[in-house]
């Protein structure tokens, strides 16, 4: 039984990339699907051993996903969550604030998501909201943005000093990538509700975008929160980059429990189903 503990304590090791070693990236084809699947299943398995460690070791995690739109955050998101016990792990994605949240300090209503002990929390788009799109949109005044890039710093170094591990990562899309993506959600009718009308005015705004982003990194790329940016054209490499990084940001053990053998189930004694015609059933059309 010690020895079994033993090797189940052993620091966890993060699998390094099996395929395309030693070629630089500008000269990589696009992963394919087998390949893709084939070096995101260890990063799953080290994913869930993150999450045994975090709740064992009472960590709280932030993790922030920014970029521009239809540079991938979503299915980087969805890719994350997915091997993850929801009931440590959640999403936040908040939408327009309302007109009681106008009133509220700024940063009030993202403080209310922050995490507990033993929970991960990821930010689809966060707090710099108003350093990228309000600023962009004219959804902001002049002083409200000056007053974020003052006093974002300050918020986030308050959140490290209590002890949350805060990863913040920028999803980088070129101009031609960005625009072969909304031409696919433009013909694809299962991808068409991705496309709002901020999403189109985005468009013709690339710059705007551009100048707005440099001076969100320029600001609060701080040593205590540093800002991590993911090239993002190859959507399936972005993905396996990202959560490579992740794991590596935050040491951790494997706490993963051992199998256990099922016992042989005990026998029905006088219980008996009610006959099926007694329920409803769906239709087996397929």
């Amino acid at each position: 039984m010690a020895k079994g503990k033993k090797k189940r304590l052993k620091t966890a090791g993060i699998p390094g990339p099996t395929l395309f070693q030693g070629q630089p990236s500008s000269k990589r084809r696009k992963l394919s699907r087998k390949d893709y699947e084939r070096e995101l299943f260890p990063l799953k398995v080290e994913l869930v051993k993150l999450q045994y460690w975090v709740k064992h070791k009472g960590l709280k995690v932030v993790i922030i996903f920014e970029g521009r739109d239809a540079a991938g955050k979503g299915g980087m998101i969805t890719t994350l969550t997915q091997p993850l016990n929801p009931r440590g792990c959640r999403v936040v994605a908040l939408g327009v604030p309302s007109d009681r949240e106008r009133t509220q300090w700024y940063f009030q209503r993202y403080v209310a998501h922050l995490p507990a002990a033993g929970e991960i929390v990821i930010f689809d788009r966060s707090w710099y909201n108003r350093a990228g799109v309000e600023k962009v949109m004219g959804f902001c005044t002049e002083e409200e943005y000056q007053e974020f890039m003052r006093s974002c710093p300050e918020f986030e170094r308050m959140l490290v000093r209590s002890d949350i591990i805060l990863l913040k990562y920028w999803f980088s899309v070129s101009d031609e990538e960005q625009e072969r993506r909304f031409q696919k959600r433009v013909n694809d009718p299962l991808k068409r509700w991705k496309l709002s009308p901020i999403d189109l005015e985005s468009r013709n705004r690339w710059v705007e975008y551009s100048q707005a982003k440099d001076a969100m990194l320029a600001h609060t790329n701080i040593p205590e929160a540093p800002w991590f940016t993911v090239e993002a054209d190859d959507k399936r490499r972005a993905r396996l980059n990202c959560i490579h990084h992740i794991l590596s940001k935050i040491p951790y053990e494997d706490l993963i429990p051992e199998a256990v053998e099922l016992p042989p189930r005990k026998e029905g004694g006088e219980y008996q189903r009610p006959p099926r015609n007694e329920q409803f059933y769906v239709p087996s059309v397929y």
